[in-house]
């Protein structure tokens, strides 16, 4: 009788809340992912609701209502959600899934990735001497057994994007041939893979029935613990070696501070497994939607390349700040993150109090979620969202031209810096800058000295994405053919 009254009064407190809160509907959660395919903006405004049994998400679409849905009162919406999955995984720990300490850990993340180079000069010759290896790896492919023959670019560009942030964390880099590296990507595309799966919304809504029941989500679980096992082992390595006076990485920094409250071994391993997964994933996907929009557009790539032989000399090194004489290839690299849009929502947001979103009265513990994909495809502020087309990002003159409402990287900052180093406060990617580097770098430097093609007697290339914890290209092979 107790839990039959205790329904009632959840229905009943629904149906009041429903009223409250902005228009909206059931759905299922897989729905709610492929905001960009749906017409619930057009139903019921740019501020719904959709219900996932008796828990609302608000969802925010376009620049103007997810900037001022997060600025408005932006401390009341700085919570993180951890969804019942990926608190199974990660335990709530982590940069990505962290609980209440989430600013002290983030200000610690910043401090360190500065320590270490992020902004300065010493991280950009890292990505630089990353950038000539691929360059090197596609030149090569002329004269080895490879010669000929188109290569699929997927791993060539993962692995040297991944060594960047293996030199900050870990302090050295894996080779190609690494049987453990191979081993932590085939965990990371399972993670991925899973994120958008049936078994995972199953999971996120009868998580005490899915965690005793066998099936795919076991398996992932067990990725991620391939992930954990590796970071630990490393650890170990720092520990049985000593803290050096000069701390040298990420896990160096880290164990400095671990006589600290809320410092522990749990918290590092989940730390890197989060700096692992995003400083790989994101990055290498855009590269990889980089030269599948070349080998489809090789008008732009031609006048990409023009421009970086009238700009730069014969022996020059790219470096970021050339961004501001390469107008056109500076655009071309905004457009191609705008376009390609490796995530379709943006991290959910937790109401940490009671407070007023847009005239709505929200509870504490509302789940948030800012539409990315919406604001970048935002017919307010492109006259053609639709089209690829770095002309976006230019001027009349071809001056390169600033959008606040370019937001890949979140939806914590609306002030356009070509050269961000975030604040602890904000909810934008922490790896934000090293973004910025490693795809203006890694872009120039292929176009500078390569020209890329399909193979011949292919004519088409699906250019559509595959859903996944990130939209991935359909698999695709090119030929680098050096200018």
């Amino acid at each position: 009788i107790n839990e039959i009254q205790m329904l009632v009064l959840d229905v009943m407190q629904c149906k009041i809340q429903k009223k409250k809160l902005p228009p909206g509907e059931i759905k299922l959660a897989a729905e709610s992912l492929v905001l960009r395919k749906t017409t619930l903006a057009k139903t019921y405004g740019n501020i719904y609701t959709l219900w996932f049994g008796w828990a609302p998400v608000i969802i925010l679409n376009g620049y103007q209502v997810v900037k001022d849905g997060v600025t408005t009162h932006p401390e009341d919406v700085s919570g993180r959600m951890v969804s019942p999955f990926f608190k199974a995984m990660a335990k709530g720990k982590g940069e990505i899934f962290l609980g209440c300490s989430w600013k002290q850990q983030r200000r610690f993340g910043i401090m360190t990735l500065r320590s270490l180079g992020m902004g300065k000069k010493g991280l950009e010759y890292r990505v630089q001497e990353e950038a000539s290896h691929l360059v090197e790896f596609f030149v090569n492919l002329k004269v080895t057994v490879f010669a000929g023959r188109p290569v699929n670019p997927s791993f060539p560009l993962f692995h040297p994007i991944s060594n960047v942030i293996c030199a900050l964390v870990f302090g050295y880099h894996f080779s190609d041939e690494d049987k453990t590296f191979h081993e932590l990507i085939s965990a990371m595309e399972n993670l991925f893979r899973f994120a958008v799966s049936f078994v995972h919304q199953l999971y996120e809504i009868f998580p005490w029935l899915m965690c005793r029941l066998p099936g795919p989500h076991k398996k992932v679980l067990s990725c991620y613990d391939v992930l954990s096992s590796f970071a630990r082992k490393k650890i170990r390595r720092h520990v049985e070696r000593g803290i050096p006076d000069e701390p040298q990485d990420f896990i160096d920094f880290y164990l400095a501070e671990m006589e600290k409250p809320k410092y522990d071994e749990d918290n590092l391993v989940y730390v890197i497994n989060d700096l692992f997964l995003g400083g790989s994933e994101t990055s290498s996907t855009t590269l990889n939607w980089v030269l599948l929009c070349m080998v489809v557009n090789p008008d732009i790539q031609e006048k990409v390349q023009k421009e970086l032989d009238a700009v730069l000399g014969p022996s020059q090194v790219i470096c970021y700040e050339d961004w501001k004489k390469l107008p056109y290839t500076n655009a071309m690299v905004h457009e191609i993150q705008r376009f390609s849009n490796f995530v379709f929502v943006g991290m959910p947001r937790v109401c940490v109090r009671d407070t007023i979103l847009l005239g709505f009265p929200i509870k504490k513990g509302t789940i948030i979620m800012p539409n990315i994909t919406s604001v970048l495809y935002d017919p307010e502020q492109l006259e053609t969202p639709q089209r690829f087309n770095p002309g976006h990002f230019l001027d009349k003159e071809g001056n390169f031209v600033p959008r606040e409402a370019f937001l890949p990287f979140s939806a914590g900052k609306y002030i356009y810096c070509p050269s961000p180093l975030p604040s602890a406060g904000h909810r934008v990617c922490l790896g934000e800058h090293l973004a910025r580097t490693e795809l203006f770098i890694f872009f120039a430097s292929l176009l500078w000295v390569l020209t890329f093609r399909l193979p011949e007697g292919v004519a088409k290339i699906n250019t559509g994405p595959i859903f996944g914890g990130t939209l991935q290209p359909h698999p695709y092979r090119v030929c680098a053919i050096p200018c």
